[in-house]
């Protein structure tokens, strides 16, 4: 549309069709205005052309400008009834100025224009309405030699009320979705503010019932000086709830000392602990403070307590019972005041039956226990933790990635078995190879036959002979020996006995009290029938 053809209809609906294209192009309501402008400017051979809404004080402002600076475009402010545009609001008819010079209520408030002697400048204003109500005022300006009531003019003044028409209806549709946006924000901050009055920790996001339970507890046991054993499966954020009882007791300006006790060997881990004198053993060249002693005052958290040997558990029995222990190579007793906290993710009640863990030490580190929810069993934390993930990587990697809403439904079905510490790897994955800023479905793992989760759980139940857990997509897995599905309780007893715990989270406790049994009972049953037990 580079030459305006007179009087051509056709012409007409090809620039409506391309300016209606134009306003519903994207969410972002000025550059759809900017684009109709462009389009305007090359059917109408204008020179300037500018949209102003009406704001929350009544004024005009112009929002979007075609030939304008921004300078002259932010001086373009008009009250009601001031000038031709604020008659146009007033009035809510179109004003047609054949030569802006020759007219004295025309205010040339951007100061973009020459009204000096030359060629006339014509000016046509046009109210833009939605419903009964004027919102704003579209305005065009070009070089004219026309009489105000020539059939060119009413053309322009009948073309711009039609263009007015759209733009009205897109400036509708933009506040509707900006409105119920606001509202929506308003609701997720109230629901915010109030569960955080409720219970709240710092770094751990946890808004629904089981977690709400879990920060109760940490807040109660915070103040004393009792030994807590935080229970769970991997990944469940047992060393974030340490944490969080450390700085929220007394002890909150002394140390926080953190071991995996897993992670080394009975001698390290011994040296590790207590410490060693000079020349204790090959290597040992100066005598080394132990964390005990460096988190004397402090907090000692000593993660995967379970996987400690039986001949170490003896020596951790004294320290915990008498807070006094000799360096490794030395004599002399050392006392400290530690608070200890413990973690293990095994059935430490199935390991004392079975002798592999010393009963006293078990009763000695169990004096308050938390047990952290897995997160299948806590669906409604998962988008806070989605978005919470998504800040994190936009933050890392300077991207303004979020999740599409078919992709978020596909990621509450999930299972995840290995819990946050899995779910922070897939959103980090997924963000990572998508190809835009918005993860869709075909960017996650699981629907591309890729799922690690699922292949584990499938590698396992292929181990154990037990049945398969529900796939990461969320889809029941392969049926069991007996023809039931993960979800219907078997007929056999020791087949029930694997459903009940896989149910529970393979924690005999509540496999207990699903199956109606005590605990003693749950653990010779596993004995009878030789299950082996799953490490989660």
């Amino acid at each position: 549309m580079n030459k305006r053809p007179e009087g051509n209809a056709a012409a007409q609906v090809l620039a409506m069709y391309e300016i209606g294209k134009a306003l519903n192009s994207c969410a972002d309501l000025g550059k759809n205005l900017r684009a109709t402008l462009e389009i305007l400017a090359s059917y109408l051979h204008m020179q300037r052309g500018m949209v102003a809404l009406v704001q929350d004080d009544g004024a005009l402002q112009t929002v979007s400008a075609h030939g304008l600076s921004r300078q002259e475009k932010d001086r373009g402010r008009y009250l009601k009834g001031e000038g031709i545009i604020g008659r146009v609001l007033k009035t809510g008819l179109p004003v047609v100025i054949p030569d802006v010079a020759d007219e004295p209520l025309f205010l040339n408030r951007t100061k973009s224009r020459d009204l000096g002697k030359g060629r006339a400048i014509a000016f046509i204003c046009v109210p833009i309405k939605a419903g009964r109500e004027t919102i704003g005022v579209l305005s065009v300006d070009r070089e004219a030699h026309v009489a105000p009531r020539s059939p060119r003019f009413e053309q322009d003044v009948r073309f711009l009320k039609m263009i007015a028409i759209l733009i009205g209806h897109a400036v509708r549709q933009n506040r509707l979705v900006a409105a119920e946006k606001a509202e929506l924000l308003s609701e997720k901050q109230q629901l915010e503010t109030a569960l955080k009055g409720r219970y709240s920790i710092d770094n751990v996001i946890g808004y629904g019932k089981r977690m709400q339970e879990v920060f109760a507890e940490v807040h109660k046991v915070a103040p004393g000086r009792a030994t807590v054993l935080l229970r769970g499966e991997s990944g469940t954020g047992k060393e974030m709830i340490a944490r969080a009882i450390h700085y929220l007791s007394p002890r909150k300006d002394k140390p926080f000392i953190r071991v995996n006790c897993a992670a080394l060997t009975e001698t390290l881990l011994e040296s590790e602990l207590f410490g060693h004198e000079k020349g204790a053993f090959t290597g040992a060249s100066q005598e080394r403070k132990g964390r005990f002693e460096s988190a004397h005052g402090g907090t000692l958290f000593l993660d995967e307590i379970g996987e400690i040997s039986p001949a170490f558990q003896t020596k951790l029995l004294r320290v915990l019972q008498e807070r006094e222990f000799e360096r490794v190579g030395g004599n002399k007793s050392i006392r400290v005041d530690v608070r200890l906290i413990c973690a293990t993710n095994r059935d430490l009640e199935a390991a004392v039956t079975d002798g592999s863990f010393r009963e006293d030490l078990y009763y000695r580190i169990n004096v308050v226990a938390i047990f952290l929810p897995p997160l299948r069993e806590r669906h409604e934390d998962i988008p806070f933790l989605i978005e919470h993930c998504l800040n994190k990587f936009n933050r890392e990697n300077d991207r303004q990635m979020r999740m599409a809403p078919e992709a978020m439904r596909i990621l509450l079905r999930c299972n995840w078995t290995g819990n946050v510490r899995e779910l922070e790897n897939c959103v980090e994955r997924s963000a990572t190879m998508a190809q835009g800023d918005t993860i869709e479905p075909p960017d996650l793992s699981c629907q591309q036959g890729k799922c690690f989760s699922g292949a584990l759980q499938e590698g396992w139940a292929a181990r154990s002979g037990a049945h398969a857990p529900m796939r990461a997509e969320g889809r029941p897995g392969p049926a069991g020996a007996n023809g039931s599905q993960a979800g219907e309780p078997p007929a056999s007893e020791r087949d029930r006995l694997v459903w009940a715990l896989e149910q529970c989270g393979w924690v005999q406790a509540k496999a207990a009290r699903l199956l109606n049994l005590t605990p003693r009972q749950i653990g010779y049953a596993l004995k009878k029938y030789a299950i082996p037990l799953r490490r989660l």
